[in-house]
């Protein structure tokens, strides 16, 4: 059977061994997307369906344009629009400059994880406008959705990597079905889609500060769309770190705990003061400062780094960490389940969480509660499981 006229063809499937021939949607007359340059992959479209829908929904529930870094259908980085610092700007040689808020806010959210976010697919919230274009043209980026692009943005798009640069726009105005299905083994999976609205009305809880509030409600979204069991830690209207995809909760909360730790890290002044010279790239700038702040440096990567280097390393002691590590505060965590233990809470405690949103509904829930009182940390409990496979 001939697929229909609105079927996307597929480059390959979840391997490049494995043979795609196209997807389909489920009503015809309506597709959720369209590729507008490029030819997908299976886990393409994984990717920019998943990232489409939660920087939609972060724009609808926060009222700020949104982005996202996805890889590996979970999101390295999501944030909403705002103010860039002082690291992030001069990565991108920003400094001194107007930025605007969709370029903002993809920046924002490509820094939470710089390292894994090399190669990844980008969502924004709103149309593509030039500024943006312009900025994902210097970034190893593989492809973007977006909901529009301004007159020749997507043309520009399309000639990245030798016109293989994945341009898709998404309809904002279509909604997908109430159910929804999948087939592994020979069976169809059937169940409702998840459309329960993420709200403060859903916050059962002592009232939080407006920013607070907004980072949490940015953590439920954020984790709607990522591999569980997962966590997120969220500052400022973006995420530090996001642990996806691990079997147990406190390893979730400990590698999003690491990687927050590697975010606050790349702002001390011994890691920013590490001088490059100037043939050294973007991304090699940003993966030395990382293996530099982690201390563990091979032999052979000494030698690299310092040929990398015009003036010798400063050094950052365990003491220069730890010091620098407890300065950080006011960070949200989020756990798209619940926290089975209270060794969750004593890991969140020590990247500067001052609160703390999770379902509840544990055994343990009453341990849980009882380290947010000894730690200072505001809990509130949403009674949602966010899960997503």
């Amino acid at each position: 059977m001939n697929p229909p006229s609105t079927a996307i063809p597929l480059r390959h499937g979840t391997n490049p061994h494995q043979r795609a021939s196209h997807a389909v949607p489920v009503a015809e007359d309506r597709m959720p997307i369209r590729v507008l340059n490029g030819e997908p992959s299976y886990i393409n479209l994984l990717d920019a369906l998943n990232a489409w829908q939660l920087v939609q929904e972060a724009a609808r529930t926060l009222g700020r344009p949104a982005a996202a870094s996805f890889k590996h259908v979970s999101p390295a980085g999501a944030a909403l629009a705002g103010p860039l610092d002082a690291v992030t700007a001069e990565l991108h040689g920003l400094t001194g400059t107007a930025t605007g808020p969709l370029a903002s806010a993809y920046l924002r959210a490509r820094d939470a994880d710089p390292k894994s976010s090399y190669g990844d697919l980008a969502a924004v919230s709103h149309p593509v406008d030039a500024e943006l274009a312009e900025l994902l043209g210097g970034l190893v980026c593989d492809g973007i959705v977006a909901p529009g692009y301004e007159p020749g943005t997507a043309a520009r798009l399309a000639r990245k990597k030798n016109g293989r640069f994945l341009v898709v726009e998404a309809d904002p105005d279509y909604t997908p079905p109430v159910w929804e299905a999948r087939e592994v083994h020979g069976l169809r999976l059937t169940q409702e889609r998840d459309r329960t609205p993420v709200t403060a009305e859903l916050l059962d809880g002592p009232d939080l500060p407006p920013q607070a509030l907004e980072d949490v409600l940015l953590g439920l979204v954020t984790l709607r769309y990522t591999q569980s069991n997962s966590v997120c830690y969220v500052r400022g209207g973006q995420t530090l770190g996001i642990g996806a995809g691990q079997q147990s909760r406190v390893d979730c909360t400990r590698l999003a705990g690491a990687k927050t730790d590697t975010w606050w890290l790349r702002r001390h002044p011994a890691v920013r003061a590490l001088a490059f010279r100037p043939e050294v790239r973007r991304q090699e700038r940003i993966n030395w400062r990382i293996r530099h702040l982690e201390g563990d440096l091979t032999p052979d990567e000494h030698t690299r780094l310092a040929a990398a280097l015009t003036a010798p390393a400063g050094e950052l002691t365990a003491a220069d960490r730890r010091a620098w590590l407890a300065r950080l505060t006011g960070v949200a965590f989020v756990s798209d389940g619940a926290l089975p233990f209270r060794d969750n809470v004593d890991h969140a405690h020590r990247r500067g969480v001052t609160t703390i949103a999770e379902p509840g509904g544990s055994v343990r829930s009453a341990e849980v509660a009882a380290a947010c009182a000894d730690l200072g940390i505001t809990l509130t409990r949403t009674s949602l499981r966010l899960f997503h496979h």
